[in-house]
């Protein structure tokens, strides 16, 4: 089994150590350094709630349902209110400051062609939404076509930081085995990107805490990782955070709590 040092030489050779504290251990030349940035750790005086995003994806929501999950979001300070796009606008005008819109792209099934996903990230970033969920292309990852699956990353981590907006790589670990979860970490932490991300919730499983440590171990401590995914109980909420991850992805945000 190869060492995640040897899949980050295999892929990103470089003679120069990693500052950030990755387990690949050298320097994968980033399109953004994080080096020198703050800790993406759960920090438990923090509280629960200020490391959920509140989740409302499914295709029959309504304004109604939009609504009340962004009174649940103001209530209880939770990082973000993710959303399909078409909610952006509305839930600007709710959210109280602190609480950050979110929206997701290339969802649910990753097989978006780069282009389609880099118009899809421009139209939410110029609609003014803080974070972005984006699925990475999984159909040119499975394919073994890596060039496609880092460029796909990168067109959507490039306008996210021009806009100086959160990117969040959903990676669907349900579908990958232990070098492809590894290989996309290292391409959603070169591209650009501010975290990984376990699911989308419509996979044919959800976050597990192996795979969660495993990312958190491959990314280091200044890259976020999301558990998100059948996320219901806070005893689970526990132990993804314990885990390595420093946000969780919710439909039942009082559950949690």
């Amino acid at each position: 089994m190869k060492s995640i040092e040897q899949i980050a030489r295999e892929f990103f050779p470089s003679d120069e150590p990693a500052r950030c504290g990755g387990a690949h251990k050298i320097c994968l030349h980033c399109a953004k350094c994080r080096a020198d940035e703050a800790d993406e750790v759960y920090m438990k005086e923090q509280g629960v709630a200020s490391y959920i995003d509140a989740t409302m994806l499914k295709a029959e929501a309504t304004k109604e349902d939009v609504a009340e999950l962004c009174q649940v979001a103001n209530q209880y300070h939770t990082a973000s209110v993710c959303i399909n796009s078409y909610y952006i606008p509305y839930i600007k005008k709710l959210l109280q400051e602190g609480v950050k819109s979110c929206t997701v792209i290339n969802f649910p099934l990753g097989s978006g062609s780069r282009l389609a996903v880099k118009k899809e990230a421009k139209a939410v970033l110029e609609a003014g939404v803080d974070e972005v969920d984006m699925v990475q292309n999984l159909a040119a990852l499975k394919s073994k076509d890596w060039d496609m699956a880092l460029e796909t990353i990168k067109a959507v981590a490039i306008q996210a930081l021009e806009h100086k907006k959160l990117l969040k790589v959903i990676l669907e670990t349900c579908y990958l085995n232990r070098e492809e979860l590894i290989i996309s970490c290292l391409m959603s932490k070169k591209a650009g990107a501010k975290f990984v991300k376990t699911s989308t919730g419509f996979g044919i499983a959800g976050a597990k805490a192996d795979d969660v440590k495993l990312m958190r171990s491959v990314v280091g401590p200044k890259f976020g990782v999301k558990a998100s995914g059948g996320i219901r109980t806070p005893e689970t909420a526990k132990e993804m955070l314990v885990a390595g991850a420093n946000r969780i992805g919710a439909s039942s945000v009082t559950n949690l709590l």
